[in-house]
C-alpha cells in the first residue's frame, strides 16, 4: 500500500509544482506584450515591481493574477482595483483538560492549548484608471 502511494503523492507534488505562476512563466505566457515593453518597464516587471503609468498586461506580468478584482465609475472613467490576499496564522488558546494516570487512578488535569487558523487578508491592492496603474499600496499582515 505505501509503495503505491509514494508515486502518487510525487505525481500530485509534481503537478502542484508545475502550477506555480512565475514572472518567467508570465512573461512567456504573455511574450507579445512583454516584448512591447520599454526598457525601463522590462526592468522593474523583471524584478516583480509595479509602477504608476503601468498597464494591466505589465503587472500581470510583474505580479500574477490578483484574488479579486473590483470595479467601479467615477467622473475619471472606469476605475479597476487588483486586490492580492496573502495568508496568516491566527493563535487561538484555551483551557482543556487531559486525562492524567496516577497509582493506579486516573485524575484530569488543567493545560493550557493552542491551535492555529489560517486567515487569508488584503496584502496589496493596485488602482487602474483607463488601464493604467494610478496608485497602489501594500497592507501589514495583520496581528491577532
Amino acid at each position: 500500500m505505501v509503495k503505491r502511494s509514494i508515486p502518487l503523492l510525487l505525481s500530485c507534488l509534481l503537478l502542484a509544482g508545475c502550477a506555480t505562476s512565475t514572472v518567467e512563466s508570465r512573461k512567456k505566457e504573455r511574450l507579445n506584450v512583454y516584448s512591447a515593453l520599454s526598457p525601463e518597464e522590462k526592468e522593474s516587471v523583471d524584478k516583480g515591481q509595479v509602477k504608476v503609468g503601468m498597464n494591466q498586461d505589465a503587472v500581470y506580468i510583474a505580479w500574477g493574477q490578483p484574488a479579486q478584482i473590483l470595479q467601479s465609475e467615477t467622473k475619471d472613467g472606469l476605475t479597476t482595483v487588483w486586490l492580492y490576499h496573502g495568508t496568516t496564522t491566527e493563535e487561538t488558546r484555551y483551557w482543556t483538560f487531559r486525562e492524567v494516570p496516577y497509582k493506579g487512578n486516573v485524575f484530569l488535569e488543567r493545560y493550557l492549548d493552542r491551535d492555529y487558523y489560517p486567515r487569508d487578508y488584503v496584502q496589496a491592492e493596485i488602482t487602474f484608471v483607463g488601464g493604467k496603474v494610478v496608485r497602489w499600496r501594500t497592507l501589514p499582515r495583520p496581528t491577532y
